[in-house]
């Protein structure tokens, strides 16, 4: 689970959660109606919220964590909180980690799935249990259970999968009504382009009385399809027999659509990487082209002049030009081993990242006058995936050189410091162009967004160094303005 690295993150700023999640407007009227101080509920219960997430988080044992939660619960039936205003203030937490992520851009994808994944599966279960043992009101239980029928998607099945309950939600989801999806089989909703092998896997985990949890594509009744991430578990009677399974789901299919989006954004990457890389070989080319050309106009212009051409010079000028053919294959080799994509991280010292990326660019960078300055830290290697690390480096040097050359900058500087903090392996890349407009500084990791004058630019390169920082290595990539210009600044973590 994505989740566990975020763990001590979350105990350490666990005020800065508490913080969005009192001050929800929602929450705030049910502490006004019954008169709870705000600031006795942070110091000595909201801990218990959060305990109980990270022990879900961690998979903790159910007894461990109810036991927890139930110190909490005492504190709202003691004020009287009803169930509906305990999933308010219950889903308001929920979004109030969203919020410390979105505003920490720690955001992806994949925790958002995590951490609503863990509301749907543990809602319905801590309204049980805080509605244990209680004389409920009649219309009480009613909201309860319109809150699970109106908002989670659940279906439940007999052994042979025919479908035997489900909810609105799974109704509003699949287009089918109620009376329609009774006592047929859950294929109903299968679409044809899911496989096999995936529900044989499903039907064999469960059938053991595991749970099984996967994404899944439907189908609806008017022939449209949508995904859900699934959970099916079995139902047990008290002589602990399988009777039935439960299944609870949470639509994806934004965020599906959002996966094909950034496939195809990668793929659009990859091409403008490929383009990138014919460039910087030609660049890298062009010296030895020249000497080539230079060489071999040295065999007609010795016969011009009226002299012979000796075996010995035939023989030194083929070596010369050997020399430079070797010279230009072995460029097309360091590119190529650079763009390939790195499977498994690999240690590598921090200050060796940052000098590979300027020794790669260095032909470039001395034939444009551009002076690098590093300012390396102490040795300190740290696991990376090299060559997209590289890619980063190379993408945001690049960047810098393109912005000199369009402003037509005489002294033209690249400041590189590398440093250590607790947590982060950082690198700053600093120009001397004058910085970033502010109207557009917080654009320039936009997909498709490009800054270059002669427009000639993709939008894609600074787009995906953030995704390869943040997605791919779990780290952040962030760009202020100096008195000089530009900063670049990634953390890797240690």
């Amino acid at each position: 689970m994505l989740l566990r690295n975020y763990v001590k993150n979350l105990l350490t700023n666990q005020n800065e959660i508490f913080q969005f999640w009192i001050e929800n407007k929602e929450v705030e009227d049910i502490f006004k109606t019954y008169v709870l101080n705000r600031d006795d509920f942070v110091s000595s219960h909201a801990s218990s919220l959060l305990e109980f997430y990270i022990q879900t988080i961690n998979d903790e044992s159910k007894v461990k964590k109810y036991k927890l939660i139930n110190t909490l619960f005492e504190y709202f039936k003691k004020n009287k909180i009803k169930e509906f205003e305990l999933y308010t203030i219950i889903k308001s937490f929920k979004n109030a980690i969203l919020n410390y992520f979105e505003v920490n851009e720690l955001n992806t994808y994949e925790l958002q799935k995590e951490i609503n994944e863990i509301f749907e599966v543990e809602f319905a279960s801590l309204l049980k249990l805080y509605s244990q043992n209680e004389d409920k009101l009649e219309n009480q239980l009613k909201h309860f259970y319109n809150l699970v029928n109106q908002y989670i998607i659940m279906s439940s099945t007999d052994l042979i999968g025919n479908i035997t309950q489900v909810t609105d939600a799974f109704c509003e989801a699949s287009g089918y009504s109620r009376e329609e999806l009774i006592g047929q089989p859950h294929s109903i909703v299968r679409h044809p382009d899911m496989k096999d092998t995936l529900f044989q896997e499903l039907w064999s985990k469960i059938q053991t009385g595991e749970s099984w949890q996967g994404e899944i594509k439907n189908l609806k009744k008017d022939g449209s399809s949508y995904w859900v991430d699934a959970k099916i578990l079995p139902t047990f009677n008290e002589d602990n027999v399988v009777v039935g399974y439960d299944a609870v789901r949470q639509d994806i299919t934004a965020q599906k659509v959002l996966e094909e989006q950034q496939q195809m954004l990668t793929q659009q990457s990859k091409s403008a990487a490929m383009g990138e890389m014919i460039s910087m070989i030609a660049h890298q080319w062009r010296q030895p082209l020249q000497t080539i050309s230079i060489l071999v106009q040295k065999l007609p212009l010795t016969r011009m002049l009226g002299d012979d051409i000796s075996d010995e010079l035939l023989e030194q000028v083929l070596d010369d030009v050997n020399i430079q053919i070797d010279y230009m294959t072995n460029t097309i080799e360091d590119f190529r081993d650079f763009f390939k994509p790195n499977k498994e991280k690999n240690e590598i010292d921090i200050n060796e990242l940052v000098l590979k990326a300027v020794d790669f660019l260095s032909y470039m960078l001395n034939l444009d006058s551009i002076h690098v300055n590093i300012q390396k830290t102490k040795d300190r290697k740290i696991a990376v995936h090299v060559n997209e690390i590289i890619q980063v480096l190379i993408n945001i040097i690049k960047n810098a050189r393109d912005v000199m050359i369009d402003n037509e900058l005489g002294n033209r500087e690249i400041n590189i410091i590398t440093y250590v903090t607790d947590e982060y392996a950082v690198i700053e890349i600093e120009d001397n162009a004058g910085g970033i407009p502010p109207e557009i500084i917080g654009k320039v990791f936009d997909p498709y967004f490009s800054t270059k004058l002669n427009k000639n630019g993709t939008g894609l390169g600074l787009y995906m160094s953030k995704t390869i920082i943040e997605q791919h290595s779990l780290g952040k990539l962030t760009v202020s303005n100096s008195t000089l210009g530009a900063v670049f600044k990634i953390e890797l973590p240690l």
